[in-house]
């Protein structure tokens, strides 16, 4: 692989990784994937969220929020003309790693249940799916509008 750099991911980067999100399929985007939500989680989770540069262009993301017992991965893409070169797992695996620094040893992920992409990469990863819980969502507020990109 050509120049390829994994770093932390810093809010000046939020613009660009909003538009690799768009470019790809499976990416499920709302409110909270504007420029302000984004900040502030990037703010509480610091060391847990990665971009991927391959010669100098954004080409993968890997966001990760912890509640101190467990993470939760969110937004893991990659540009789909860079796909199977293994960008996507090198940034898992470097949450992983920042994960077990913060002494977590457990970690999930929500994946749209028609991403057939998303589910196929997970599961040939070794995550399993858990059949036994169900995600239920509840709008506390009405969300505020965010300063676009």
């Amino acid at each position: 692989m050509s120049d390829l750099k994994i770093q932390e991911m810093t809010t000046d980067e939020i613009c660009g990784a909003i538009a690799l999100w768009k470019r790809c399929e499976g990416i499920g985007l709302s409110d909270a994937d504007e420029r302000e939500p984004l900040t502030r989680f990037l703010l509480r989770n610091p060391g847990l969220c990665f971009t991927a540069y391959l010669d100098g262009k954004l080409v993968g993301t890997c966001l990760c929020g912890s509640d101190g017992r467990r993470g939760y991965l969110y937004h893991l893409a990659v540009d789909p003309e860079t796909r199977r070169m293994g960008i996507g797992r090198m940034l898992v695996n470097r949450v992983f790693d920042a994960l077990q620094k913060q002494d977590i040893h457990k970690c999930h992920i929500m994946v749209f249940a028609n991403n057939e992409l998303g589910l196929k990469f997970w599961k040939e990863t070794g995550w399993t799916l858990r059949t036994e819980i169900a995600i239920m969502s509840y709008n506390v507020t009405t969300p505020k509008t965010s300063s676009p990109c």
